[in-house]
């Protein structure tokens, strides 16, 4: 996140020692802050027979809410709303994110991918 300087970034299974922990500890330090945008980013390699790497990124925009709602997901689910919904993920519920999420995203640009080098 930008208001944090990047931060959790990468490091965001260990922003916290469990997923409610690292909510709250990102809740407590964008205390007053305007500016919540923040992203998921998945990125999966794949290794093909050949030696080509394949890669698939998915990338979920979004905000961080003022406090956790919705009981589905995990992580940081109660707390992020994606673009252009007025949910956070836990709302929204798995069905969606199974649909949405930046891991879906990712797997399809993926399986595109690998189409591709399939010449299908």
């Amino acid at each position: 996140m930008e208001a944090l300087g990047g931060r959790p970034g990468v490091r965001s299974a260990r922003y916290g020692a469990e997923g409610t922990e690292a909510n709250e500890r990102l809740l407590g330090e964008l205390g007053g802050v305007e500016d919540r945008a923040a992203r998921y980013v998945c990125e999966l390699v794949l290794i093909a027979p050949d030696r080509r790497e394949l890669r698939g990124t998915g990338v979920l925009e979004g905000q961080i809410a003022d406090e956790p709602r919705g009981s589905e997901g995990f992580g940081y689910d109660p707390i992020f709303v994606p673009e252009g919904e007025q949910q956070t993920v836990a709302e929204l519920g798995n069905e969606w994110k199974s649909r949405n999420s930046h891991r879906a995203r990712a797997a399809r640009a993926l399986s595109g991918q690998a189409r591709s080098l399939l010449g299908h």
